[in-house]
């Protein structure tokens, strides 16, 4: 064993590091260690204005290093394997290191090799994806440069970072047509492999009202599974009416994919995933279910929220205390149930705020507001006031929270 640390964080993203500086702001004596590799820091859920052309890549960008609060200790290396069973992780390079309490959070991997070509497309020939801070400025290209022709827009299978943004950018683009003056030029397209515009039926039907003002097609239950960029082909599998696969070639002028999504191997491969490849904790203390000083929060756990900022920004405060209890040998808090949040980008200047526990539940934290409209308010949220919470706040370990209830929904659910 190399090196040992009380409390051990395996990556460093919006969790991550959220972790280690609210547990450094309520405990300033825990020796505190954070496994990243990158040096980096993205606030991803800037990708879709980033790509609409809205903002930039640059704005939302940070050194790692400078997020770590004070005697947090960075180990720039990758995380290999776990050993639970004598409390140790081993990274890429060979070091074991000890610990007494372990956080896993290391996002989600994008699974590029699911679609054949996909990869290599990317970057050219109208292929473009905001999934990745390698890709994302080039969506604006795409979108800025095309002056007609078809643009489609992917959905795989979920779960995947925020289930809404595949629609989001392909809202910005239509608008973006239609500002221009050539949205009679250019046919927009969705192609989603599930069966409605969104899981949560409360906003899926908002936001078919939102695609059919644009004019934009919809295709469900097609699944991408091959890209040619250059010769800009697109090629689908769906199940017809006799529940037979078939495959259909589509041919666009511009593509937007988003990949396939999973927890990383490393993890798959490891005693803390369940059946799935996601670190097994329970859904409300957000404990692993079979190691008890292990904990899991953010994109890679098996609990069933929407995997988004909002979630971690809710899950963090639930973690660090059930820590605290453990180590006062005290009952844990079930207290985490779900949330999530979805600023659901409708225009180029209005946003439909989705938010939801456990079950599809619908749980607003602003009762005086329609969660069913897009309103302006939520795009500046989106584009203004969300990024500085992140950064000022949520980052920083400083809690922040506005109290969210299923009953605030119900008489909007009256009204359906």
């Amino acid at each position: 064993m190399t090196q040992h640390h009380t409390l051990l964080i395996v990556g460093g993203g919006a969790a991550g590091i959220s972790i280690a500086n609210n547990m450094r702001r309520i405990n300033k004596g825990i020796d505190i260690a954070v496994i990243e590799p990158s040096e980096k820091h993205y606030y991803q859920a800037a990708f879709t204005i980033i790509g609409g052309g809205e903002s930039t890549l640059a704005k939302h960008t940070r050194k790692e290093a400078d997020l770590f609060g004070e005697n947090i200790k960075w180990i720039k290396e990758f995380a290999d394997t776990f050993q639970p069973e004598v409390n140790t992780v081993t990274l890429k390079n060979g070091d074991v290191i000890g610990y007494d309490y372990l956080v896993v959070c290391p996002g989600f991997q994008l699974d590029w090799h699911k679609i054949a070509g996909a990869k290599e497309a990317l970057n050219t020939n109208g292929v473009c994806s905001n999934y990745s801070p390698d890709t994302v400025e080039y969506t604006w290209e795409c979108i800025k440069n095309l002056k007609e022709g078809r643009a489609l827009f992917t959905q795989p299978v979920m779960p995947i970072k925020c289930a809404g943004a595949p629609q989001k950018i392909m809202y910005m683009a239509a608008d973006r047509f239609r500002k221009k003056g050539i949205s009679d030029k250019i046919s927009v397209e969705f192609f989603n492999v599930g069966a409605t515009m969104f899981g949560i039926p409360f906003f899926a039907k908002p936001l078919a009202k939102v695609a059919e003002s644009y004019g934009i097609k919809t295709h469900f239950a097609y699944n991408l599974i091959a890209v040619d960029g250059s010769a800009k082909t697109a090629t689908f599998e769906f199940t017809d009416t006799d529940g037979n696969k078939q495959q259909s070639v589509e041919k666009f002028d511009m593509i937007h994919i988003t990949p396939p999504q999973s927890a990383p191997d490393f993890i798959k491969t490891s005693s803390l995933a369940n059946a799935d490849g996601r670190v097994d904790v329970h859904p409300n203390t957000l404990q692993h279910n079979k190691f008890q000083n292990v904990f899991g929060l953010g994109d890679a756990t098996s609990t069933t929220n929407a995997k988004t900022a909002a979630a971690v920004r809710k899950q963090v405060p639930v973690v660090v205390d059930n820590i605290l209890h453990l180590m006062k040998a005290e009952a844990l808090s079930p207290k985490y149930d779900g949330y999530g949040s979805c600023p659901l980008v409708a225009s180029l200047n209005t946003v439909l705020l989705a938010e939801f526990s456990y079950d599809g539940k619908i749980t607003p934290s602003f009762p005086f507001l329609d969660p069913r409209k897009s309103l302006w308010i939520w795009w500046m949220g989106k584009k203004i006031g969300f990024p500085l919470i992140y950064w000022s706040l949520m980052i920083k370990g400083i809690r922040f929270d506005i109290p969210h209830k299923a009953s605030y929904a119900s008489k909007f659910v009256d009204e359906e």
